[in-house]
């Protein structure tokens, strides 16, 4: 399908505005798939065709924390394995089972992550207590919250964050840019399955995934520069919409 010129550049600004926020809290699909949907892209092409576009977006802020140094690859590269093999079966097993009961119980989970990062006093700019070791995190967190992302995706990147919180003891701004990394492992994996699928617009994918590339680099110097006072308050927002819009969409206000 062709898409005017006018189009691709509300198209563009808003995976810009998606991939700023999707940086700092994620979420960011939140904005693009309804705005693919909306311009009459079919279901199954606009999910492949976000992949593409939010891989910009992850790729971008995570070259900006790694440049930062708030991310060591040679310390996770373990992890960044297991999410990338974790999203690959969660890609896979998406294609042959029904994922209702997921959609079912996801808002619920989300929620706990709002009322964690809303009523929490131990989360701060201070790395805390570590509870397990890299391996151990790399073979049940990256592995398992990859998988998800692969099976279905939203809030992935609150999920790492707050195993990173929780498990390995890393302050919130550390989290949230390791969690960017372990995000686009995760999304890359999935945008492989959708190319072989053929499920994607190469043309609008493309022009979003500039605005992403904008839009990650500007969020994750608002994560760096901001920290806590910023990255707190708009996960739980994030999370309560995303929250509205499952509830939404299973019937729950009809």
């Amino acid at each position: 399908m062709e898409l005017g010129f006018d189009i691709l550049a509300i198209l563009f600004v808003v995976a810009l505005v998606a991939g700023t926020i999707d940086a700092i809290a994620g979420g960011g699909g939140l904005i693009t798939i309804p705005a693919l949907l909306s311009v009459g892209i079919p279901p199954a092409v606009a999910l492949g065709t976000n992949k593409l576009q939010a891989c910009g977006g992850s790729f971008s802020a995570s070259l900006y924390f790694i440049w930062k140094k708030a991310v060591d690859l040679k310390q996770i590269w373990l992890l960044i394995l297991l999410t990338f093999i974790g999203a690959s079966l969660g890609t896979i097993l998406v294609q042959i089972i029904n994922v209702d009961d997921l959609k079912l119980i996801l808002p619920f989970l989300i929620m706990l992550i709002a009322i964690y990062f809303l009523f929490s006093p131990n989360i701060s700019d201070q790395d805390s207590k570590q509870r397990i070791s890299y391996p151990l995190f790399a073979f049940t967190a990256a592995l398992g919250i990859g998988f998800y992302d692969g099976l279905f995706g939203p809030a992935t990147g609150s999920f790492f964050t707050l195993a990173f919180l929780l498990l390995l003891g890393f302050n919130l701004t550390k989290s949230v840019a390791h969690a960017k990394v372990l995000n686009f492992t995760s999304n890359i994996a999935s945008l492989i399955f959708f190319i072989l699928g053929g499920a994607i617009l190469w043309k609008v994918g493309l022009v979003m995934l500039v605005g992403q590339v904008i839009g990650g680099n500007l969020g994750a110097r608002m994560v760096v520069t901001k920290g806590k006072k910023l990255i707190r308050p708009l996960i739980v927002t994030m999370s309560f919409i995303m929250v509205v819009k499952m509830l939404w969409d299973q019937g729950y206000f009809a």
